[in-house]
């Protein structure tokens, strides 16, 4: 594969999720500086789909509950869950190992293992009306129409989920390829895209109000798969 572009359309899924499964296609352009080191990155646009625990948890809420009490509503739950419409990485690849599967003596198909490390990347999106995350400084004192402090209502139900933006962390991948011919493979890979997310949109510290710190660096781990096209197609083989 030495100084060949390989052109990946893939496909994949996240296999760890919480609340909703991350499913979506994209492709991955890499260039090989030799048989073992290349460079690449690699974009994914997803849908999401609630996992089997969101559809547990929606059956037990009640669509309208006294802000007084922990326990949100179910659009008050739904509507902060968030999604991934984008994600992708840079990395850096190495190939140390590489070799032959035969099939009865007659078969014969080339493969190799590779690891991946760079940088991740994600857009994230949650959608929460107005009309529900309400609260404009959260746990923090307001004044009201006479000047007087009102204290912080501790609901945190109705606070802005903060789990939309921007993200950067680390990628870690690792995968094989199988050669069908000279210039396709069977691209099978475990991708980690690892950053700072809070995927509830809910208080996880527990302090009565959502902020910043309610999310943590959480690894988003998807399993895909892809046809790699080498270009050239022609190998340069030495005598």
């Amino acid at each position: 594969v030495k100084g060949r572009f390989e052109v990946t359309p893939l496909f994949e899924s996240t296999i760890n999720a919480d609340f909703r499964h991350i499913i979506g296609g994209g492709v991955k352009l890499e260039y090989h500086a030799t048989d073992m080191l290349s460079f690449g990155a690699l974009g994914v646009f997803s849908a999401s789909l609630n996992t089997k625990l969101v559809n547990r948890i929606e059956s037990t809420l009640e669509p309208n509950v006294d802000d007084a009490t922990r326990e949100p509503s179910v659009d008050e739950f739904m509507q902060r869950l968030n999604s991934m419409p984008i994600h992708g990485a840079a990395y850096v690849s190495l190939t140390p190992w590489y070799g032959k599967l035969a099939a009865f003596s007659k078969a014969f198909l080339n493969f190799d293992f590779y690891f991946q490390a760079g940088v991740a990347f994600a857009q994230l999106k949650s959608d929460c009306d107005p009309s529900i995350c309400d609260d404009p400084n959260p746990g923090q004192p307001t004044v009201d129409n006479m000047g007087m402090e009102v204290p912080p209502d501790d609901n945190p139900n109705n606070d802005a989920p903060l789990n939309s933006g921007s993200r950067v962390g680390l990628y870690l991948g690792g995968g094989i390829h199988v050669f069908l011919n000279d210039f396709v493979a069977l691209d099978l890979t475990i991708r980690d895209y690892a950053f700072s997310d809070n995927p509830s949109g809910a208080d996880f510290n527990a302090d009565l109000f959502v902020d910043g710190s309610d999310s943590r660096f959480l690894h988003h781990v998807f399993m895909g798969m892809g046809v790699s096209i080498m270009l050239p197609t022609k190998v340069k083989r030495t005598r």
